[in-house]
């Protein structure tokens, strides 16, 4: 297949890997097939309904390394959903009675697209293979290659979503100076609120590489600086079932000895929950245009802190999120090295014309390639039984399994 002009987009919410992402494969192109004309659609798939575009020119090529230095995308993101027709309409970006689907597949034809770059999470990719499909049925060929973007690392079957390492470190070092408010005040309950609708991983991996820092400090005990008050009490994930009444009453024991309890908490541990009590309420629950709960309004951790604070006799407490501090933050290293693989990968497979999503596939021995669409799927459950995890757990002194009180 000839390739003439590449489209770039970021869609969904924003993680440690858009601008990076975005730079390499502008680098890749340019090393591959300079002669081909790279457009990048503005705010993700709002961008590409209105038409709203870039042309990376001369000036974007040479210093598109650059990108690697910063957070946040560049070329913009939105949450827009094709087959949400009423909320395209009610948004302005399609006419009462217009398919989005066909309005974007219109655009990208009149835009002259043969490969469309999609960087997003499964709602992102997925749509996009709606597009190629019906671009197909139309009698015009599009090569889609996505690249998996989530801090949640929830994306079936990838082993590694773009930006998640990054969002893990940053929680970590958000977490130092929440964590640091412990002698604030008597009997001090903090909740530390981090990002996953679905999946515990991110919630997980970012108290492992807390838990990594407080390894390499010194401490003074007899001051009152002591690794016990600065260490994690509980960790709360979607995966594993949570019991109240149990948890209350071991940290109530870690708040006796020790002074305060600090709780790393996943914003979808407990959400049905959540959910189910306020809609008992007769209350409405908020939904993105994709049907999922907008948890900042549900607001989680402000719903354990009350769950908790009176059976642990905490005097105060304090719920702090790390999401958006971490998911806006540039790329590390580690995530700088998959995201040069992948978009590496993700170029030489367009130009192929092979469709599909990058990424390392967990149901092929970990080999990376491009995994077909109708296999991509989120809220891959974060494997609680893997070692690393059941040793935090046991650290800690917290049950990883419990009986549920639901």
């Amino acid at each position: 297949m000839s390739v003439r002009r590449v489209a770039l987009l970021t869609a969904g919410g924003f993680a440690p890997c858009l601008s990076s992402a975005v730079g390499g494969l502008i680098e890749r192109y340019t090393e591959l097939a300079p002669e081909i004309e790279i457009i990048a659609y503005q705010h993700g798939y709002h961008g590409l309904l209105t038409g709203t575009k870039v042309v990376v020119d001369d000036e974007a090529r040479a210093k598109a390394g650059l990108l690697h230095r910063f957070g946040g995308s560049p070329i913009g993101n939105s949450r827009v959903k094709l087959t949400n027709a009423k909320d395209c309409v009610k948004r302005g970006l399609v006419k009462e009675g217009q398919d989005p689907l066909q309005v974007a597949a219109e655009q990208l034809k009149a835009d002259g697209v043969d490969v469309l770059h999609t960087i997003g999470g499964d709602d992102t990719n997925t749509t996009a293979a709606d597009l190629a499909a019906y671009l197909h049925e139309n009698d015009y060929e599009l090569t889609v290659v996505g690249l998996p973007k989530t801090i949640d690392n929830d994306v079936i079957p990838i082993r590694q979503s773009l930006g998640a390492w990054t969002a893990a470190e940053e929680a970590a070092g958000f977490a130092r100076n929440v964590i640091g408010e412990h002698r604030s005040g008597n009997r001090m309950l903090i909740v530390h609120e981090v990002m996953g609708r679905h999946c515990g991983w991110l919630t997980a991996a970012a108290a492992a590489e807390y838990r990594r820092w407080l390894d390499t400090q010194e401490w003074v005990p007899s001051i009152g600086l002591s690794r016990e008050r600065w260490d994690i009490h509980a960790v709360f994930v979607p995966e594993l079932p949570l019991d109240i009444e149990a948890e209350a009453a071991r940290l109530r024991t870690v708040m006796d000895e020790v002074g305060n309890v600090n709780i790393f908490l996943s914003e979808g541990a407990g959400m049905h929950e959540i959910v189910a009590q306020i809609e008992a309420a007769g209350e409405t629950v908020e939904r993105d245009p994709f049907g999922h709960v907008k948890l900042d309004t549900v607001n989680p951790g402000q719903w354990f802190a009350k769950q908790f604070a009176a059976k642990l006799g905490a005097e105060k407490t304090m719920v702090q999120k790390s999401g958006y501090f971490s998911r806006a933050a540039a790329a590390n290293a580690e995530d700088l090295r998959l995201i040069k693989s992948m978009t590496d990968f993700a170029v030489e497979s367009a130009l192929r014309g092979e469709s599909g999503v990058v990424g390392h596939d967990e149901e092929d021995g970990g080999r990376l390639k491009a995994i077909a669409f109708p296999r991509i799927a989120g809220g891959k459950a974060f494997d609680v039984t893997q070692e690393w995890f059941t040793g935090l757990m046991a650290d800690i002194g917290q049950p990883v399994t419990q009986a549920s009180s639901s």
